[in-house]
């Protein structure tokens, strides 16, 4: 029988960072599982940004400790950077070469021969519908082709493990969704990705399992709807046939509120089959008629808001430091961009 060479893809058990006196990662838990995508939620400055360039290595840890794809953080760093891949929120594409040339040029520096390089330009370019533009300088490919570029220059080397910081930024709705057939394609052929990402909708319908981040702790993991379920606000909306339907509904639902004018009630509930078969016995038992009803559930946005205190996009506030670290000096097998919010004024590119 076949073994599973690591149980997690990552780990991290109380991870730490400050940059002077402020406490950007203050302790934080993760566990990652192999081949899911795993989304890192939080305000601007809340710790995500500096949570991935720890786990990619282009930062230290002050404290705690980590595994990627298997390897310790800190003993192993170059087997991590050799099993990873990073996405940043800018694009690291070469405008001035072609498509197929900023492929190449990753092939270069993983160190892949020169015909291991050309047929993995190719698969490549196949697999991220670029091979129209392949010849076409990257400076006149669209925000949605370049993103594509920029990924699939992530996976010239073949990582296991992904780490994609706001990958959708600024890409139009088709473009994002186009992102996210990719992504699924990718953990299905059994690719771990970390995502942080600033879209809720986007972890909501990517994420197998969510963290959510906030002044450098993690208040809550779980998937989508577990976080959900976590917050109130859930209901079903009844719609009666007349007025007396209504007003006999409202006799026995206590904590519920009507609205007279468009003959409806809101009842609080999870919408689940047992509270809905209990909701209409009730309403049975005093005859009133349901015109209809809808089932309303918390979003991820509610989510968020509840547990960060925080709207979606808003900086939590964090110094302007500069760690230490050459953009240009890593020729590993990752990338990574910084989040402008929180400590740093260079971008990082590692590959």
């Amino acid at each position: 029988m076949a073994t599973t060479p690591f149980p997690s893809a990552i780990t991290a058990t109380g991870l730490s960072k400050s940059f002077g006196d402020h406490v950007v990662l203050d302790g934080i838990d993760l566990d990652v599982p192999r081949a899911t995508v795993f989304a890192l939620l939080g305000p601007n400055g809340s710790g995500k940004t500096t949570t991935v360039r720890i786990l990619s290595t282009l930062i230290r840890a002050d404290g705690g400790q980590a595994t990627v794809a298997g390897h310790d953080l800190d003993r192993e760093a170059a087997a991590v950077r050799g099993a990873i891949g990073v996405t940043g929120q800018f694009s690291a594409v070469d405008g001035l070469l072609t498509g197929e040339e900023n492929l190449q040029l990753m092939a270069d520096l993983q160190h892949l021969g020169r015909a291991e390089g050309r047929r993995r330009t190719a698969d490549l370019l196949e697999r991220f519908d670029l091979l129209d533009a392949a010849k076409k300088t990257a400076a006149t490919y669209s925000g949605g082709m370049r993103r594509r570029l920029d990924l699939a220059m992530t996976l010239v080397g073949d990582p296991s493990v992904i780490f994609l910081d706001e990958p959708t930024t600024g890409l139009d709705p088709r473009s994002r969704r186009t992102m996210w057939q990719i992504i699924r394609r990718l953990v299905a052929g059994g690719v771990t990705v970390f995502l942080t990402t600033q879209y809720l909708e986007e972890a909501d319908a990517l994420a197998d399992r969510i963290a959510v981040i906030d002044h450098g702790k993690v208040v809550a993991t779980g998937t989508a709807d577990e976080l959900k379920r976590q917050i109130p606000g859930g209901h079903i909306r009844v719609r009666f046939a007349d007025a007396a339907g209504l007003d006999a509904a409202a006799r026995v639902f206590d904590g519920s509120s009507r609205d007279d004018e468009a003959l409806t009630l809101r009842v609080p509930g999870d919408g689940g089959v047992r509270s809905m078969r209990a909701l209409l016995d009730r309403l049975d038992a005093v005859e009133a008629e349901v015109a209809d009803l809808s089932v309303h559930t918390p979003d991820l946005d509610d989510v968020f808001f509840a547990l960060t205190g925080t709207p979606t996009g808003t900086p939590t506030g964090s110094p302007t430091g500069t760690p230490a670290g050459n953009p240009k000096a890593n020729p590993t097998g990752a990338r990574a961009g910084a989040d402008t919010t929180e400590p740093t004024t260079e971008k990082e590119t590692a590959r």
